[in-house]
C-alpha cells in the first residue's frame, strides 16, 4: 500500500486495512477488569464506524454495556498489514440496519436470516488507530536481511502511522 500523506488519507488506510483483512479480534473489558478478546467477521465499514452481527445475551455485549471502549486488532501476515483501532461500541437491535448488512454467510450464526430475533448489532464507532505497512515480499525481506548483515543496521520496517478519528 501507499503511505499516507495526510489524516484523511490515513484514516482511508485504516478502513481499507480493516476491510482487507476482514476478520478482527474485538477486545472489551470483562467486570473484573481483565481484557476479553474474541474473533469477530464486520458486515460492513461505513464512515468511521465498523458494524458486527452478534448473538444477543452474550458476555460481550454486557461488557459493551459497562464499558464502551472497546479494541479492533487485526492482521494480515501474509502482506504484513496490521491495525490496532479503538473506539466506543453500542450493542442494539435495528432490524432495517440488520437487514441493510444482511449477507447470506450470516445464515450460520443466524439461521432464520435478518429478522433472527436473536440477532443484535454492535457498531463500534472508531476514536483512534495506529497501523503497520510492511514490504510483504519474500525478496524485500531477503534484501533486508543481507542489508543488516553487510551494514548492521536494521532495514526500513515500512510505514507506522497514529491517526485520529
Amino acid at each position: 500500500m501507499a503511505q499516507a500523506a495526510n489524516d484523511d488519507e490515513a484514516r482511508i488506510k485504516v478502513r481499507e486495512m480493516l476491510g482487507s483483512i476482514g476478520t478482527v479480534m474485538l477486545v472489551t473489558q470483562a467486570p473484573d477488569g481483565t481484557m476479553q478478546s474474541r474473533p469477530m467477521a464486520h458486515q460492513a465499514i461505513e464512515g468511521d464506524t465498523v458494524w458486527f452481527f452478534h448473538v444477543s445475551g452474550t458476555p460481550k455485549a454486557m461488557q459493551i454495556a459497562q464499558d464502551s471502549d472497546v479494541l479492533l486488532a487485526a492482521s494480515n501476515p501474509s502482506t504484513q498489514d496490521y491495525v490496532s483501532a479503538k473506539g466506543k461500541a453500542r450493542v442494539m437491535k435495528d432490524p432495517a440496519k440488520a437487514k441493510a448488512l444482511w449477507s447470506e454467510g450470516a445464515r450460520v450464526w443466524f439461521p432464520k436470516g435478518a429478522e433472527d430475533p436473536e440477532l443484535e448489532l454492535i457498531a463500534v464507532t472508531i476514536t483512534g488507530a495506529e497501523y503497520w505497512d510492511s514490504p510483504s515480499s519474500t525478496a524485500l525481506h531477503a534484501y533486508g536481511y543481507v542489508k543488516a548483515l553487510a551494514t548492521g543496521e536494521r532495514p526500513a520496517g515500512g510505514e507506522n502511522q497514529k491517526v485520529s478519528f
